[in-house]
């Protein structure tokens, strides 16, 4: 390496170990004055250790860059500051010729400016005649006309490492105590109480490729333990059902809400898949929240007042149910979008629901907005005890009121329109007492022409055709047997896009009129053009009315695989980096890698490469045992993550292919990093001394250029009986990985791995894996975005993988509908392109006055924060991208309704 990179890693190295043993000192004496009660300490908290770290790295690379424009030389009256200025000297005639030459005249003035900053910003405090306490217990600068003497005057570079440490002093002594201070810090509790009224604390989206993420471990562990037990075994539904205490449940107010039928018309809104990023979600939950929406579309100006029901459709929180994400990832947003009532307690469980606001002696009577809502898969991962906590047993989702007592529910709407929500749990279908409710309520309530909404999770129609399968048998034979015609919309999420099917003209018996999918509530972003050919469900023909993003949106936004995955996914690298290691593990060192440049033509070179790259190969398929075991594993995982939605022998082969380009890879990688270092050992860059070449030199260059006249070191050594240089010997050999590296790999090839003890062959295969994951990251990022890419697009599959990695959270949606006086339904799917990032105190909002008890839903300004930039807020930006009305049934005056 260079020599101002070997300076400054030394040098670093060397001021932060002293700096962080000065501070760790000086705390220990300022607790023990503290404990004595000499000081008064204002935080009842000891000082946190990554803070000194942090301090202790800030200082160190001050001081690297102060002597890497400046030196350690000292000022001389009579003399330049700097040696090196002479050279400049040589070139004033050439300067003088050369005045016209604009670029190197600002060049020349440049370093005369720096140099005048070193002489008189950072100039030295003085000599050890100066400070005669001092002079024993400091470092030296050397004469700028020769290197090789010292001058009394002290070191510039130990003068700002002791004017930063005494500053450090100072303020951390003014901050803690209560006798010095000249001004009184906030508290922790202060502080993020003033943080969160500046800006919301959102969480960002989930990392689905984390490596470290112990929220994806306990999903995964939450799903296996989910699939074991409660699919098949013990259900929740079943327990709901057994503690109803109404024998005929079509009639048990806890699963039948009716409160609203008497109105004349109703909005209301349905979203799904919430709870991922609290960007998305705020931005969702803003729009439902506000008492009217002005949209343009087309010509026309459309307002719509805000949903008085919001139905949300599963997945409240990402990745997994618990308290945690439920309140972070799902509460949250909506309470900053439309605040809870005043009395309302975070911890607060309701026995008895409805828990009504004062005033209000039943539901009906209620006017603000109400949100029911069903489960999800991710909601079942912890067999729906997060979800019967959180939404069951209290009252209240920010302003929404939350009358709900049961995972599935049944509401009865204004002019025959009637809703069903059911609750599909892992199975993918409702259980028997579910079915049996909602078919008691087909033939005991739902009127012979009545229209029906049926809300589940899954939108099976699509899954089912696009996975060659049959699900959700119960729900289908509801439709057909039991609603005979009646259902008119179905709707679900799970999946994060919007979509739209109608049913064709058909002789055949109408099952369900509409398909509707809208998963966009704020979870990550799922493709549509996979589902571009979908035509038929329930022996209908259904033709696509509306799509959203379109499939060419879609198409074009699977590429960010290929550009994006890395940058997106970095904690992916601890465990990319760590395959392909294993994968080459058995092949380091290749001792003859050098023979690849003995050709002397570059294509010669290039063959002889990938014939190397070739053999490497095959010795790791027939003398290697790690790398062997972790092809083979490579191979069988590559077999199984592609889905099945292939045949047996495409998924082998595509596979394989896989597999073989994560292999190659590793293996050219492996090549090139070998190639590199033996040439560094040819040129004498590398392997020229022993494992502590780095800290000898810079003890030359420390006594050449850091004097040290009054034997501060030798003091300092013989007091920590030999710490001092040894802590810094080792921490350099520890950091000069390329030396050890080198030093290590030519004893292997000389003598055998097996002339190396067991702790040198772990440090050589330590070093060896730091350079390596360092060189391998970026390129397993982009062999696996581009497989994602490849199989999005031309096989299209992995839909979920492929748009997980990316994390989008653009393209949010939600629907509102409208029953109007006549009784037909208007749809309207309102949607945000592009998601605000930055977001501020609303003006509005913060003036608006407030009652002591007012119900935020009455405020004209309910929603705390805005996006940053007024152009890109939600309200402001959203739009319709699809719009459609389902007639009420015709009623023929000759035929009385069927239904009691």
């Amino acid at each position: 390496m260079g020599l101002d990179l070997r300076m400054n890693l030394s040098l670093f190295l060397t001021i932060y170990i002293s700096s962080l043993v000065f501070l760790i000192v000086f705390h220990v004496i300022f607790l023990g004055l503290w404990y004595l009660g000499l000081v008064s300490r204002m935080a009842e908290k000891k000082p946190e250790m990554l803070t000194i770290i942090q301090n202790c790295a800030v200082i160190s690379i001050a001081c690297c860059v102060f002597y890497s424009h400046c030196g350690n030389r000292t000022l001389s009256r009579d003399k330049s500051i700097d040696r090196r200025t002479a050279s400049w000297v040589a070139f004033s005639l050439w300067r003088k010729q050369n005045e016209d030459n604009t670029l190197i005249s600002k060049l020349l003035r440049m370093h005369k400016f720096k140099d005048q900053i070193c002489s008189s910003w950072f100039a030295p405090v003085g000599s050890a005649s100066d400070y005669p306490l001092l002079s024993k217990w400091a470092i030296y600068g050397e004469l700028a006309s020769n290197g090789s003497e010292h001058s009394n005057i002290i070191s510039p570079v130990y003068s700002l490492w002791a004017t930063f440490i005494g500053l450090y002093m100072a303020n951390y002594v003014v901050e803690r105590s209560t006798g010095w201070a000249l001004t009184h810090p906030l508290t922790i509790s202060e502080y993020e109480t003033l943080k969160k009224l500046l800006k919301p604390d959102f969480e960002d989206m989930v990392p689905w490729y984390s490596g470290t993420s112990t929220d994806l471990f306990k999903t995964v562990f939450d799903l296996m333990i989910s699939v074991t037990l409660f699919v098949g075994r013990f259900d929740m539904r079943m327990m709901q059902a057994a503690m109803n205490k109404t024998p005929d449940e079509s009639k048990s107010s806890d699963l039948l809400y009716d409160h609203l039928d008497g109105k004349d018309e109703l909005w209301f809104d349905f979203i799904a898949d919430t709870g991922d990023g609290g960007n998305s979600t705020y931005a969702i939950a803003r729009l439902l929240a506000q008492p009217s929406l002005v949209v343009k579309s087309d010509d026309s100006r459309l307002i719509f007042p805000r949903g008085e029901l919001l139905l949300i459709g599963g997945d409240l929180a990402y990745p997994n149910p618990c308290s945690f994400t439920y309140e972070r990832r799902f509460f949250c947003p909506f309470e900053y979008a439309l605040q809870p009532p005043a009395w309302y307690t975070p911890d607060h469980i309701a026995l008895e629901k409805p828990e009504l606001p004062l005033g209000v002696s039943e539901l009906r009577q209620y006017s603000g907005p109400q949100c029911f809502m069903i489960p999800g898969n991710h909601d079942w991962f912890d067999g729906l005890n997060t979800f019967m906590r959180y939404v069951c047993h209290k009252s209240w989702l920010g302003g929404w009121f939350l009358p709900q007592k049961r995972s599935y529910f049944a509401l009865k709407l204004p002019n025959g329109w009637w809703v069903f929500g059911l609750d599909q749990a892992l199975h993918g279908d409702i259980d028997v007492y579910q079915f049996k409710f909602f078919a008691e309520l087909c033939q005991q309530k739902v009127g012979e022409h009545d229209s029906v909404i049926l809300i589940t999770h899954e939108p099976n129609w699509l899954l089912d055709w696009y996975w060659g399968d049959k699900t959700g048998k119960n729900v289908t034979y509801l439709i057909r047997e039991y609603l005979k015609g009646r259902c008119k919309l179905r709707m679900a999420g799970d999946l994060h896009h919007y979509m739209r099917h109608s049913c064709t003209e058909s002789k055949e018996p109408v099952h369900v009129q509409h398909l509707l999918v809208n998963g966009c509530g704020g979870a990550f972003l799922h493709p549509t053009h996979v589902f571009e050919n979908f035509k038929e469900c329930y022996g209908n023909k259904y033709e696509t009315k509306a799509v959203y993003p379109s499939y060419e949106d879609s198409s074009k936004i699977a590429l960010g695989n290929i550009l994006k995955f890395r940058r997106k996914n970095w904690q992916f690298d601890v465990i990319g980096g760590f395959v392909y290691f294993v994968l080459v593990f058995s092949m380091f060192p290749q001792c003859d890698s050098f023979r690849i440049l003995h050709e002397d033509s570059w294509d010669g070179r290039v063959n002889s490469f990938f014939n190397a790259t070739w053999n490497a190969i095959f010795e790791i398929l027939e003398h290697s045992y790690v790398s062997l075991a972790g092809v083979l594993t490579l191979l069988t995982v590559s077999f199984f993550f592609v889905p099945t939605k292939l045949s047996r022998r495409r998924r082998a082969l595509l596979g394989f292919l896989h597999a073989a380009a994560h292999i190659t890879s590793a293996v050219l990688l492996m090549l090139l990093m070998e190639l590199g270092i033996e040439i560094c050992i040819r040129n004498h860059l590398l392997a020229t001394s022993g494992y502590h070449t780095l800290y000898e030199w810079y003890r030359q260059a420390e006594s050449e250029h850091f004097p040290d006249p009054t034997g501060l070191r030798a003091r300092l050594e013989q007091w920590t009986f030999g710490l001092y240089p040894a802590c810094i010997k080792y921490l350099m050999s520890a950091f000069d990985i390329p030396e050890v590296m080198a030093v290590t790999r030519s004893t292997i090839c000389r003598k055998g791995i097996e002339s190396l003890p067991r702790g040198g062959a772990i440090i050589y295969y330590v070093s060896v894996f730091l350079y390596f994951w360092v060189l391998s990251t970026p390129v397993v990022s982009m062999v696996f975005g581009s497989y994602l890419y490849v199989c999005i697009n031309w096989f299209h599959i992995h839909f979920d993988e492929a748009f997980s990695s990316l994390r989008i959270a653009n393209y949010k949606a939600f629907t509102r509908f409208h029953i109007k006086k006549s009784g037909d339904l208007e749809v309207f799917t309102l949607a945000v392109d592009k998601v605000p990032k930055e977001w501020m105190l609303d003006p509005d909002w913060d003036m608006e006055p407030k009652e002591p008890l007012q119900m935020s839903h009455t405020r004209r300004f309910p929603s705390k924060w805005r996006a940053a930039s007024g152009w890109s807020d939600p309200t402001s930006v959203v739009r319709v991208v699809d719009q459609f009305v389902i007639p009420r049934t015709a009623v023929d005056p000759l035929l009385p309704d069927s239904a009691p």
